[in-house]
């Protein structure tokens, strides 16, 4: 069999996986998570139900496969963004990161519900994987966000609670330490403040309850990134 047949065969091959991607976004934007199912799609591309297991053998391994799509996207527009920025300003770097992520979000909302939003019912998701690797790539971004702005963080007030590496989970522990050695579990507990403050308006404009309320809620979305950057003692122009 000659190159030129093989990388045709891959092409096509690609070709058809893409589109496979593409209708189950677009079968989730419609219907939700409950409605992508490989029967579905082979409909809606006129294949047969065992051409498109030729595919992905079920229904998990393609979400397992559009997850690991999504997350790596989505991180990889926040680190650019990141990266951009030098490493002596944390406060700008933080608010790149946060517009980054909400710049994608809003270009791939199905991707943003998919990965922090509505569940897969049934899904079961392996224990690694593209997306499990997008997921640790996110966590060191924001930690590793944190970590550079926690010199200036200011004392914390007598009323703020001393956490212990006891109130989180072992293993998250055991990444965030291994890779931040000299963070104390404070830093940890503001890592997890940091990721809700920069999702929770975000997810709120993804499913609609924002911009009917707002002109523009970029504004809105930008003012609390500079109150969050600010609470960590950081500044940004």
């Amino acid at each position: 069999m000659s190159d030129h047949t093989t990388s045709r065969r891959d092409r096509l091959r690609a070709q058809t996986s893409a589109e496979i991607k593409a209708i189950a976004m677009k079968l989730m934007a419609d219907g939700g998570p409950d409605a992508i199912t490989l029967r579905a799609i082979a409909r809606e591309m006129g294949m047969t139900a065992g051409a498109i297991y030729s595919y992905f053998a079920t229904r998990d391994d393609l979400i397992t496969t559009l997850i690991g799509d999504v997350y790596t996207s989505a991180v990889d527009a926040a680190e650019a963004a990141r990266d951009a920025v030098p490493p002596t300003d944390p406060g700008a770097r933080i608010l790149a990161w946060a517009l980054a992520m909400r710049g994608w979000a809003l270009a791939n909302p199905e991707g943003f519900r998919l990965i922090y939003g509505d569940p897969v019912p049934g899904y079961r998701p392996p224990g690694d994987g593209p997306g499990k690797h997008a997921e640790v790539r996110a966590c060191n971004g924001l930690v590793g966000l944190v970590a550079a702005a926690w010199p200036t963080v200011p004392a914390r007030q007598s009323t703020d609670r001393a956490y212990d590496w006891a109130d989180f989970d072992p293993d998250f522990v055991a990444h965030v330490r291994a890779d931040f050695p000299d963070l104390p579990p404070a830093a940890i507990a503001m890592t997890l403040r940091v990721w809700g403050r920069m999702h929770g308006l975000m997810a709120l404009e993804i499913y609609g309850h924002i911009r009917p309320l707002v002109h523009d809620p970029s504004a809105v979305y930008r003012d609390e990134m500079r109150d969050l950057i600010a609470s960590l003692g950081a500044c940004t122009e």
